[in-house]
Formats: structure tokens, C-alpha cells, sequence
């Protein structure tokens, strides 16, 4: 039995009714994108896009997502019901330094066996 196939938010977002938004969506995405690409191998450069993407986000959380909330119980139910069903709350995965530690430590113990 074939199971459905299950949209991210993100597409369900560009595939929302209203175009305009969908649009500008897509261009931010493909922006991003391009960005991430030239910074390629600079290792510096991807850090400082992903503290910016940090930034935005903690930005339009705080100042716009969460007064935008519902403010009566039944309103904030039907609205983290939505949530729930499309795909849950946005989040932006930090790296764990032991998993970066994990990738670093390889190269380390190596060299260090060979110069001995």
C-alpha cells in the first residue's frame, strides 16, 4: 500500500492560495540558496549566513510572529492544532559541539600518529 506523500511547511507555504506571498517565499529561498553556494568551502562565510537566518528568525518570532498569537483559548487551540497538522514549529537545529568535536577529532588523531 503506497503511503500518501506528506508536503513540508515550507511547500505548503509556496503552494498557499495567495501567489504574491508563495512568490516572495520562493525568491527568499532561492536567494538563500545562492548565497550558501558562493560560500562554499568557507567554512567562516556559512557560519555568518546561518547567525544571520538565527537572527531573522528570533526577529520575526519576537517582534512579529508572537503578538500575532491568539489570545483566547479556544483560538490558540484551533491555531496549534493547525500547527500540528502542517508540519509542526519551526526550529533551527544548532550544530552539538560534540558531534563538530567528532569531526575535527579524526583528522587530529592522525596527525598526530604520523608526527610521532
Amino acid at each position: 500500500m503506497e503511503q500518501p506523500t506528506r508536503s513540508t511547511p515550507i511547500e505548503q507555504s509556496l503552494n498557499s492560495p495567495d501567489s504574491s506571498f508563495s512568490d516572495s517565499l520562493q525568491e527568499i529561498m532561492v536567494r538563500v540558496e545562492t548565497v550558501a553556494e558562493q560560500c562554499d568551502g568557507d567554512s567562516q562565510a556559512l557560519l555568518d549566513l546561518l547567525r544571520t537566518l538565527e537572527t531573522l528568525h528570533r526577529e520575526i518570532r519576537s517582534n512579529l510572529f508572537e503578538p500575532s498569537l491568539p489570545n483566547t483559548r479556544n483560538a490558540l487551540y484551533e491555531f496549534l492544532k493547525e500547527i500540528d497538522e502542517s508540519g509542526g514549529w519551526p526550529y533551527i537545529e544548532r550544530m552539538k559541539l560534540q558531534a563538530f568535536l567528532k569531526m575535527v577529532s579524526p583528522k587530529d588523531e592522525t596527525s598526530t600518529n604520523t608526527q610521532s
